[in-house]
């Protein structure tokens, strides 16, 4: 399990990285807080970080749950998916937002992916099935 330990700490320094990275581009804009809107590099920034947030809320206990009921090692591979995923999405969110679709799609099919593990997982253990 390391391994999705590692993913997940990964995915946690990924957003503080957008974090900063949104820090710096509302600094760069003089945009002052609390406003969102007025820059529109700012505010593609600030979508990637909300994004990658509201995404993350998602796929921690995705990642953690998958992983307790199936091999980590898949659940880590989806997870690697995820980041790159998000990466791509900035690089296209940054420059164009109309092609971040991939950069979504990578990143949002792990996490429904290690959601419907998870759940597939509890599942079958209720039902007592050892598929371990």
């Amino acid at each position: 399990m390391p391994y999705v330990d590692l993913i997940a700490a990964f995915a946690v320094l990924q957003f503080i990285s957008f974090t900063a990275l949104t820090g710096q581009a509302r600094s760069a804009s003089g945009l002052k807080a609390p406003a969102v809107i007025g820059d529109e590099r700012f505010e593609r920034m600030y979508r990637v970080q909300m994004n990658t947030l509201e995404l993350l809320i998602a796929f921690l206990p995705a990642l953690f749950l998958a992983a307790k009921y199936w091999p980590p090692s898949l659940a880590a591979v989806l997870g690697g998916v995820y980041l790159i995923g998000r990466l791509v999405y900035w690089r296209a969110y940054v420059s164009d937002p109309a092609k971040r679709g991939v950069g979504f799609a990578l990143s949002m099919l792990p996490t429904a992916i290690l959601a419907s593990m998870a759940v597939a997982g509890i599942s079958l253990t209720l039902l007592g099935y050892d598929y371990r």
